[in-house]
């Protein structure tokens, strides 16, 4: 490797064939330091893409969870209060069938005693 005096960087020169891959142990000519370079960019912008995305879908998640959480929250809420409405509404219609029976309006009357 030779330190190119312009930039201070390394240069690999290819010893062998000239063919040229994209990644860290592709060897290369100064003539291919532009591609190698666009190719960890490329790569780095791919990776950088990717990372991003799993970042939204992560926090996606996230969210799709507190909002499960809250929902699961809300239906035991729901369930609390509908036990309690059902128990209130036995204690009512106990009372109105008790105001009803001790009522001489809504007792039955019997109809052969009248008549005579």
């Amino acid at each position: 490797m030779d330190l190119d005096e312009e930039d201070g960087t390394f240069t690999n020169i290819s010893l062998t064939d000239d063919t040229v891959t994209c990644g860290p142990a592709a060897l290369h000519s100064k003539q291919d330091t532009l591609f190698i370079m666009n190719c960890d960019i490329d790569g780095d912008m791919e990776n950088q893409v990717e990372m991003e995305e799993k970042t939204r879908l992560i926090n996606q998640v996230l969210e799709l969870q507190h909002t499960l959480e809250d929902l699961s929250a809300r239906v035991d809420a729901v369930k609390e209060e509908n036990l309690k409405l059902k128990s209130e509404n036995q204690v009512l219609g106990q009372y109105i069938e008790n105001l009803m029976s001790a009522s001489s309006v809504f007792q039955t009357t019997d109809t052969k005693s009248k008549r005579k």
